[in-house]
């Protein structure tokens, strides 16, 4: 726990829980149209803003059900210039519904939180991150990501989240994006069903290479947008897997290509799921962090949380 009382992202001691799997459960189960997967959107209408709250206020009940602290995680991933400039938002729109994405999220921590509760701003790649065809250099991606990761500073947000990424390059030009503002900041990388990203690069090589260059400013790495059966296998006990400290998972098995060729959702096992997260938990002492990803909804993050370890639960502030 930080001196402020407020939830601490390095704090190994403590389980937290996330969730980062709304655009499919809103398009897939819920019928809500995203185009482009853009979640910030719903910010502009008080039925959206309203559906993501819901989010919040269910994730932080489950959390303080089982003694879990929660990071709650903005709906910005594509609120970034090249995506969002497809659906026609500008820089002084999108700046104005990054800020608003935070300011709700600190509302939410407010009305509900009883347990420590992070607020993240979630920065997803500037392309595809299932097919990266723009392979950014370090510096591209600092001066890229920089725009939204600017607006993000300047308000109440705890951490940063670069999630999804599919290459070492991209990831540590957010990293050094964050560094120069003095802001914490996780890195998620996907994986196929190999346990390598889709660049080819393994776990501990695009963890090694981000910290290399940006001076292992991140304060730790996680895997997310892939089912366990894609990289447990690939762990192991070496001292890389030190920076590895979260999971947040798909529910299906598929591959991202079958995925994207998905008409329906794949919803998975809940507690097969759920199993498979808190063996990797309990073989490895540092993952502190568990989540749902694409294709996850409460129910997967009510059993995530039960089977959780729970030596790691947290305390109430204050």
């Amino acid at each position: 726990m930080a001196e402020d009382g407020r939830a601490d992202p390095t704090d190994r001691q403590a389980m937290f829980l996330t969730y980062t799997g709304m655009e499919t459960d809103l398009i897939f189960t819920q019928g809500v149209a995203l185009p482009g997967f853009a979640a910030f959107a719903l910010l502009e209408t008080p039925e959206g803003r309203e559906r993501i709250q819901t989010y919040y206020r269910d994730l932080i009940a489950i959390g303080a059900q089982y003694g879990l602290g929660v990071i709650l995680e903005s709906p910005t991933w594509v609120a970034h210039r090249d995506r969002a400039a497809a659906l026609g938002y500008g820089a002084e729109a999108l700046a104005a519904l990054n800020r608003q994405a935070i300011d709700q999220m600190c509302a939410a921590r407010t009305l509900y939180g009883d347990l420590p509760t992070l607020i993240s701003a979630n920065i997803g790649p500037r392309f595809d991150a299932y097919a990266p065809q723009g392979r950014m250099s370090v510096a591209e991606a600092d001066d890229y990501h920089s725009e939204q990761i600017a607006v993000l500073a300047q308000t109440q947000v705890d951490l940063l989240s670069g999630y999804t990424l599919a290459c070492s390059n991209e990831a540590s030009g957010i990293v050094r994006a964050a560094k120069q503002r003095d802001l914490p900041v996780v890195i998620a990388f996907t994986v196929e069903t190999d346990g390598r990203l889709p660049t080819g690069e393994t776990l501990q090589d695009a963890i090694q290479t981000v910290d290399a260059a940006t001076g292992g400013y991140a304060a730790y790495f996680m895997i997310n947008c892939a089912h366990p059966d894609h990289f447990a296998e690939t762990l192991e006990d070496a001292p890389w897997m030190q920076r590895l400290r979260g999971v947040v998972a798909n529910a299906s098995r598929c591959s991202h290509a079958e995925l994207d060729d998905a008409q329906e959702l794949d919803a998975g096992d809940p507690v097969a799921l759920a199993q498979d997260l808190s063996a990797i938990a309990r073989r490895f002492a540092q993952i502190s962090v568990l989540g749902g990803c694409c294709g996850t909804d409460m129910r997967h993050l009510a059993e995530i949380a039960k089977q959780a370890p729970k030596d790691r639960a947290v305390t109430p502030p204050g």
